[in-house]
């Protein structure tokens, strides 16, 4: 079972090493490239101001996160969420320096999961093209019309939907669900009919069943019920 953790963090600047802390998780599971529908999502106090540089951004304030958890009192959840999952992240240095910097100060080990960058990702498959998370709906038709603003949970709503596209896993999902659809078709055409224990009693009478075969006899050889005759014959 390929399990993957779609991620996304929201923060109070650019660098941990300056002083900056996450405000808010976000991850979404995928089993074989398609969504769970379970999710894992926190805000966080970072015990410190939001600069408005970064409220302009994802739009949580320092009053709004004041009684929210510390990362430290969430820790243990999020590492039993994603477990040993395939971590997929957008800028993944970015998340990922972000994560192992709050781990380490709790004296945690770093994230050891494997990692997928969608940006390296999309920029081999789109080399030239514009790879922002906006960017990327725009080409693939996603509708991110509720992205106002950065938010961590529907940020990697989003993202899943465009890694799914980049990796052409909407085809595999889609021909999963064919190849189902298609072996319950076959199953239900070709299930052996239940047989009686005790065949009915004929309904016709002998005098009715030769004026029948009479009858049959003057539609010609080649008739179908001629072949159906001989069956019924050959059955008694």
């Amino acid at each position: 079972m390929n399990r993957e953790i779609v991620l996304d963090t929201e923060t109070t600047g650019l660098s941990p090493v300056t002083g900056d802390r996450i405000v808010e998780i976000g991850c979404v599971e995928l089993l074989n490239h398609i969504p769970t529908g379970r999710h894992f999502h926190v805000y966080l106090n970072p015990e410190r101001d939001v600069p408005d540089e970064a409220f302009r951004v994802h739009g949580l304030s320092t009053e709004f996160l004041r009684d929210k958890p510390l990362f430290s009192a969430e820790a243990d959840a999020f590492l039993e969420f994603i477990g040993d999952g395939t971590l997929v992240i957008h800028n993944a240095p970015f998340d990922m320096g972000f994560l192992n910097f709050e781990l380490e100060r709790l004296g945690k080990p770093r994230l050891t999961n494997k990692v997928i960058d969608t940006v390296m990702v999309a920029r081999e498959r789109h080399p030239g093209a514009r790879v922002s998370l906006d960017a990327l709906c725009k080409h693939y038709g996603i509708d991110n019309s509720k992205r106002v603003l950065h938010g961590a949970l529907l940020d990697s709503e989003i993202l899943a939907d465009v890694y799914l596209e980049l990796i052409g896993g909407r085809q595999v999902a889609l021909a999963l669900v064919a190849d189902i659809h298609a072996e319950a078709r076959s199953a239900v055409a070709f299930a052996p009919a239940r047989q009686r224990p005790v065949p009915l009693a004929p309904r016709l009478s002998d005098a009715e069943l030769k004026a029948h075969a009479v009858m049959v006899g003057t539609l010609g050889a080649d008739a179908i019920w001629v072949k159906y005759s001989e069956v019924s014959v050959a059955a008694e």
